[in-house]
């Protein structure tokens, strides 16, 4: 069996065939463990990460609030490939996953594996989404996406058009906005603030949401924007300050900055793309899994297209809550599937 990647639906994934007594590898393109978390912004501190669901089998104990995220989740991570002693392989970058007739092929920059059954778990870091708007070429200052962004200093005396609707974008302008000379947050859609706990019953509707689009084949929407923004003592002040006036997304982006239909313009040092992922998925693009929709179609952690490959950290289980769920799920189903061809054969 093969796993693609060592996030938490990876890990996830691998803690469940391990207890199955399943020979597996996790083949993951990262140089230390982590997954995504190893390349969030160094300012990015644990007391702003929204809640992280511990992994199957060993509590995640809370760091101290100051502590940054890029280091206390890995190390959270590492210790958890250590104490189940996980199959990872890394640094491995997969190329290609090629059908060949009862087996697949998953090739990569460490060899070839050949697999019955392959659970994908790769996640979206790799694959930051960049809009593009008329104009984009002809601007004379900086230009980065959250993917980029490594704090607040490199912001200083600058005027800077912050683009996106989700938390990272409202996260990134309270903590640049300080030392920025003049910022603008601008988004496609009216921002929508959601106030309380994020609680098991809500997030099964959210997931429930999600799911929808991927039963479907349709790309799916991100769970974070079906949960909107959470409303709390920072975002109640960053409103209050003025530093969340939020503003409709621009018709086009001059060389000193942007405009807007009606002719307003916003004179920028930089435009910070807080844009979102895209699932990365282009090493399965050789078995043409596609469909008219644009996606997927998954239902669960199936492909329904070919039973042999779960997608985990896809659709409704991108979330650290869904990811463990997903792990388990995949698991069951696809040994379920291949214990069935075997006594077929």
């Amino acid at each position: 069996m093969v796993v693609i990647g060592a996030g938490q639906a990876g890990l996830s994934a691998s803690y469940f065939l391990q207890r199955r007594g399943v020979d597996h590898v996790v083949l993951d393109a990262n140089p230390a463990p982590g997954g995504a978390w190893l390349h969030r912004w160094p300012s990015l501190r644990m007391r702003t990460v929204h809640g992280i669901h511990e992994l199957p089998g060993m509590p995640f104990e809370q760091p101290s609030p100051d502590e940054p995220a890029n280091e206390a989740i890995p190390s959270y991570f590492a210790r958890y490939e250590q104490l189940f002693d996980l199959p990872v392989i890394r640094p491995v970058n997969v190329t290609q996953v090629l059908d060949h007739g009862s087996l697949l092929g998953v090739e990569t920059s460490g060899g070839t594996w050949t697999t019955r059954g392959l659970i994908n778990a790769t996640g979206t870091w790799r694959r930051p989404f960049w809009p593009h708007y008329p104009g984009q070429e002809t601007f004379r200052g900086r230009q980065l996406h959250t993917a980029d962004y490594r704090g607040p200093d490199e912001f200083a005396g600058k005027r800077v058009v912050v683009v996106g609707g989700g938390a990272s974008a409202t996260q990134l302008l309270m903590e640049l906005a300080p030392l920025a000379a003049e910022t603008r947050w601008v988004t496609r859609h009216e921002p929508v603030w959601r106030e309380g706990p994020f609680t098991e019953d809500y997030g099964r509707w959210v997931v429930g949401m999600v799911e929808e689009r991927v039963r479907a084949g349709l790309i799916p929407r991100s769970v974070v924007s079906v949960t909107g923004l959470p409303l709390n003592d920072a975002t109640r002040a960053a409103l209050a300050s003025g530093v969340l006036d939020r503003w409709p997304m621009f018709s086009r982006i001059t060389p000193g900055g942007v405009e807007w239909a009606s002719g307003e313009r916003f004179d920028a040092d930089v435009v910070l793309w807080a844009t979102g992922f895209r699932h990365d998925l282009d090493h399965l693009a050789p078995l043409h899994l596609r469909g008219a929709g644009g996606g997927i179609q998954v239902d669960g952690t199936r492909v329904v297209s070919d039973p042999r490959i779960h997608l985990v950290g896809y659709g409704p289980s991108a979330s650290t809550i869904g990811a463990n769920r997903a792990g388990r799920s995949a698991v069951r189903e696809l040994m379920g599937h291949l214990d069935g061809l075997r006594v077929a054969g």
